[in-house]
């Protein structure tokens, strides 16, 4: 059932576009993440649907409700807020039951919400403490158990998070998810963290300026991203992007890459032009790399030793370095001298535009495992 849906939202700030012709539709239960660079409009974004904001086109529903001109209160939707925005001088059971008694709500209605929410919360010994006797994780919970006293239909979160350490991070990242297995409620959240994005999400809407340039789920999005923005976007460190340029376009497309060489890929580019300026993009975790022997081979610029595994920077004549991750074990040193090998089933072909190429079916049945790449070759762009 669809519980949120999204058609054609524009918005509009001080002659500025901020939104642009949204399109999205959730399901009931479903946990979507908002992500995207400072700017993109995530975060105006959820304060349209909780009604902070006027919608300057097109339609939010709710239920199948049309819900532009409805007042917050009137919406079923509760928010938790980047603030812990808590009364300094209410108790924890004074600060959940805030919005409930704003409501009028019955006292004893009120007060089982609350104990129950405190419950769910683990907040159940801590009601009548003050908020400065809280710890930043727990200060965090009771801002949103305020927003869940209210049994919201749906759970909005602009950034909850981005005022803990890296510690509380992660354990009210995961406490968030239990949260939603338990409630199995409807929750939007809003971040800049992909790793937040990446391990709460069913499903991730990345955007960027004002626009949605994918949905899809953390898999699909990591895997199978459909624009270089997003490709590049999502994974740390980034994915690699080597210029190239298409020689012969086909439903098999004959690429020439600086040190690659020309190579036949199999990417549809029968739409494009020969000529055509082409980015080949490949994740570090799917470059392998060999040992190259005298004065051939790619200089290892530089390696970031992480612990569990290592990170290779590999000087390829471009802007920024090829990045390879690999075991410690394998023990490559600064000015080392190797040879690569891409994984071909994990390669992307982006066009000038930065949208991906298609793979071509046939051709993925007949290709090589991997392509090689050599440092002997002079720049062909």
């Amino acid at each position: 059932m669809i519980k949120l849906k999204l058609d054609n939202v524009n918005k509009q700030l001080g002659g500025m576009q901020i939104l642009r012709d949204v399109n999205l539709e959730i399901a009931a239960g479903e946990f979507v993440v908002f992500i995207g660079p400072s700017g993109c409009g995530k975060s105006t974004l959820l304060r349209l649907i909780a009604g902070l904001d006027s919608i300057c086109a097109g339609n939010l529903l709710i239920d199948g409700q049309r819900v532009n001109d409805l007042e917050p209160r009137e919406r079923g939707v509760g928010m938790v807020f980047q603030s812990y925005a808590l009364y300094p001088h209410m108790s924890v059971y004074d600060n959940i039951s805030f919005g409930l008694k704003l409501a009028k709500t019955e006292k004893s209605t009120l007060r089982e919400r609350v104990l129950k929410t405190a419950q769910i919360l683990q907040l159940d010994k801590l009601l009548q403490r003050k908020p400065k006797e809280l710890s930043g994780g727990q200060r965090q919970r009771v801002a949103m158990g305020r927003a869940m006293a209210r049994e919201p239909d749906i759970l909005l979160f602009d950034e909850p998070l981005s005022n803990l350490d890296a510690s509380l991070r992660v354990q009210m990242r995961n406490e968030i998810a239990r949260l939603h297995d338990r409630l199995s409620s409807t929750m939007i959240y809003v971040t800049h963290d992909q790793v937040e994005a990446m391990t709460l999400a069913d499903k991730i809407v990345v955007l960027n300026g004002g626009h949605i340039e994918q949905i899809g789920s953390p898999r699909e999005l990591y895997e199978r991203p459909a624009s270089r923005f997003v490709a590049g976007f999502l994974g740390s460190p980034k994915m690699n992007f080597l210029a190239a340029r298409l020689h012969t376009p086909g439903e098999t497309s004959l690429v020439d890459t600086p040190v690659l060489g020309m190579t036949s890929l199999p990417f549809d580019s029968s739409h494009l032009a020969a000529g055509t300026l082409l980015s080949l993009g490949v994740r570090p975790e799917h470059v392998s790399l060999k040992a190259a022997g005298g004065a051939v081979g790619i200089v290892v610029a530089g390696v970031e030793y992480l612990g569990s595994e290592t990170y290779v920077h590999l000087e390829t004549g471009q802007e920024e370095p090829l990045i390879c991750r690999c075991e410690v074990s394998a023990g490559w040193q600064a000015g080392d001298r190797v040879e690569l090998q891409l994984d071909i089933d994990n390669l992307h072909l982006f066009d000038n535009d930065g949208t991906v190429l298609e793979r071509h079916p046939q051709a993925i049945e007949t290709r090589p495992n991997e392509v090689s790449l050599r440092s002997d070759r002079a720049p062909a762009l």
